[in-house]
Order: C-alpha cells, then structure tokens, then sequence
C-alpha cells in the first residue's frame, strides 16, 4: 500500500509501515532523492524567519535537508544533534526522546563545540518530519540549555497530531493510516 504525497511542486508515493496494529506511516524518505530535497529546500526557505543566524536537526533523514538550506541559505555551517556519542565529543550536552519511528528511547547528544556555537544564536529547528514532538521537543531542550534562542520550527512534513500546530511551519500534511490504508481522520 501507498499513500501518493504532492510536496514541494512534486509527487512522491510513500510506502505504508506498519507502526502498531492499529497504526500505519507513510514512510517519508529524502535519502537518495535529490530532486525532492533541493525543492524542499528551496520551500522552506521561502517561509523561513528572516532572523536566524544557524539550524539544527537531529540525525536523521533530516541530514541532507538541513544541509542544503544552510548551503541555499549561504551559511556555512549547520548544527547536528547525534544519536550516539562519538570518541571525539567532549562537555557533551545531552537530551533523552521518544520519537513515533524508534521503538526504545534514545539520547541525543551535543558535542560541547557545538553547545558552545549555539550560545547566543538565533536558532531554526529542521527537521524531515514532525509527529508527535518529541524530537522537537528534546531539540528545544538542547538549545535552550546551550543559551540558544529558538526562532522557528520548520519541517517538510507535518504528521498526526502535529498538522494542527500553530508554532510550526510545515510543506505539506501527512496523515496516519488505518491498516487498510484509509487515512484517519
């Protein structure tokens, strides 16, 4: 089963995943699709707040958007919540999420260059998709804890709950589906 997406001026057909038995996702993927990335891109870009000086996402399939707004954006550099610490990371600064898409919970890390980096910023969340909040959520709290000021939330895609939110600025909606495929409602 699919779900046919029309974001950015084009059409995408999204696989169904099962989530639980009662719950399917469309499966939203940027990985390898370049086209679909740019235009996105270049979209959210246009509805951006014109005061931000850096973005951040969490890793994830966020990666390759956040890094050609910043390229689009004339930045050059960008900001990477990671899943997992890293031999390199030092004065690490940390946050626990739950997100719809991971069975368990994870952490997600600041290496202290980049807590350091945030401080005094004016800081635009990116991400791919946003359902629930809790990766928006766990990003708010590493931002604020590293003295950044957030000035957007911005995603290509807004699923579930998250479509009727005020204080995100999304591409497209995406429903949750039935295991029949049929869109709730």
């Amino acid at each position: 089963m699919y779900y046919r997406l029309n974001v950015a001026g084009l059409q995408r057909d999204l696989k169904l995943c099962p989530v639980s038995d009662t719950l399917y996702i469309g499966a939203f993927i940027m990985f390898g699709d370049t086209e679909l990335t740019e235009r996105c891109a270049e979209e959210l870009l246009k509805r951006a707040p014109a005061d931000f000086d850096v973005m951040i996402t969490a890793e994830s399939k966020g990666i390759p958007l956040i890094c050609s707004m910043t390229r689009q954006a004339g930045l050059n550099r960008y900001v990477l919540a990671r899943k997992s610490l890293k031999l390199y990371m030092s004065d690490v600064v940390k946050c626990e999420v739950q997100s719809i898409t991971t069975a368990a919970k994870q952490t997600l890390y600041l290496d202290g260059s980049d807590a350091a980096f945030l401080k005094g910023k004016r800081v635009l969340i990116v991400d791919d998709v946003i359902s629930t909040g809790a990766s928006l959520e766990a990003l708010e709290t590493l931002v604020s804890r590293c003295g950044g000021e957030i000035v957007g939330r911005m995603a290509v895609l807004a699923e579930g709950e998250a479509i009727g939110r005020d204080d995100i600025t999304y591409l497209s909606p995406l429903p949750l589906f039935t295991p029949d495929g049929t869109p709730q409602t």
